[in-house]
């Protein structure tokens, strides 16, 4: 006879809103010291339980999460909880109106970005640490149900509107066993949150936060809501904002909330899933990089281009998109500069080997990859 054993579910929130003025990171070139919040930052967390495997997913309103700092609050969690580090997931929203979360490299080439704010770092990680031992000792049964949302008009392919692109957005959602009250609910949209540029001074968790706002209203209850940003290298609002406010921000969130809500309404609760987790290191290829000749070539023409664009009426995200080049184009003449000098070896292991993370929750499985991957992977491996 087989006994099924009792499934958990436990969540929480720890707020990591810099409480000075920092840096906002996300946009090169530009002094973006922060006034103020208009959002708060939040570190939320989901663990999962199947009586044999526990599972822990923590998603953080910040740009990145620094390796260094996943590796310490991954260490103190396992000393906490006795959880495994590879059972542990750590993601960053990737908002661009967060604080500096990282140090200028070799290969930087922007001397405005400041380093980073060790106070602020540590608030983070304090933060990290305490969403994830907080929703593992919250742990209690627990029905999980997923369903997979729809959503247009949020964003598309940064090159080209009818490009690759995932409208799918994977939804978790637990409750509790015995009151049916709603615990937490986890999503994963592939897509920059990037509605709010650099001309904005107030900390924010861009679309992604007003879409959680809107879903903690609407379902009546200020639960966890953790948002995955997937495969989104080359995934942008771009094509789909009417402007770069908070107004507009909201109005995106809405139509995030408004998918993800009507995704939960059709989930078939169940009493038990099965849990798995596998994680695994490796050495990413390193690009061909172009001599500094050539890099510094393409930089002077990308340029031009650009300043011809801003004159000549071009349509305004075609303009962003040849912004954005060259940005790629300074960023490759700053590598080309430091391998060419032997730099660029201090920065490959700064950031090698890259981890990838498998978390299986019954038949979905999600999987977490270091860096902005483009979505041609994403839905390469979907299909595998």
């Amino acid at each position: 006879m087989t006994t099924t054993k009792t499934f958990l579910a436990g969540a929480a929130t720890a707020d990591i809103s810099p409480t000075t003025s920092q840096f906002l990171a996300g946009y090169p070139h530009v002094e973006r010291w922060s006034t103020g919040l208009y959002d708060p930052l939040t570190s939320s967390a989901l663990a999962l339980d199947d009586g044999q495997t526990c599972l822990l997913f923590i998603a953080n309103d910040i740009l990145y999460v620094p390796k260094h700092i996943v590796a310490r609050a991954r260490q103190r969690i396992t000393e906490a909880t006795g959880l495994p580090a590879k059972q542990i997931m750590i993601t960053a929203t990737h908002t661009h109106s967060g604080p500096v979360v990282h140090n200028r490299g070799p290969g930087s080439y922007d001397k405005v970005v400041p380093d980073a704010d060790p106070a602020y770092l540590a608030d983070l990680e304090n933060g990290i640490v305490q969403a994830g031992v907080t929703a593992f000792w919250s742990r209690r049964p627990a029905e999980i149900g997923m369903a997979t949302a729809h959503v247009e008009g949020i964003g598309t392919n940064r090159r080209d509107p009818k490009g690759p692109a995932d409208p799918e957005i994977p939804v978790f959602a637990t409750r509790d066993a015995r009151t049916k009250a709603l615990i937490g609910i986890m999503e994963v949209y592939a897509m920059h949150p990037t509605v709010l540029h650099e001309d904005s001074r107030l900390a924010s968790g861009d679309f992604p936060a007003m879409g959680r706002q809107y879903l903690q209203a609407a379902l009546g209850a200020k639960i966890p809501v953790l948002h995955h940003m997937g495969a989104s290298g080359n995934q942008s609002p771009r094509h789909c904002v009417r402007g770069q406010t908070f107004d507009e921000a909201v109005r995106l969130g809405t139509i995030l909330g408004k998918a993800v809500e009507k995704a939960i309404g059709t989930i078939t609760f169940e009493p038990h899933l099965t849990l798995t987790s596998a994680q695994t290191f490796i050495e990413y290829p390193l690009r061909d990089l172009p001599d500094v000749e050539s890099a510094t070539a393409k930089v002077e023409a990308v340029r031009a281009k650009f300043a011809r664009q801003q004159q000549d009426g071009t349509p305004r995200a075609i303009v962003r998109t040849t912004e954005c080049d060259l940005f790629g184009a300074e960023a490759s003449l700053a590598l080309a500069k430091s391998k060419a000098d032997g730099r660029i070896d201090q920065a490959l292991k700064g950031c090698m080997p890259a981890e990838i993370q498998l978390m299986r929750i019954g038949p979905w499985a999600l999987v977490g990859w270091q860096g902005e991957v483009f979505i041609e992977y994403a839905l390469e491996l979907r299909q595998a």
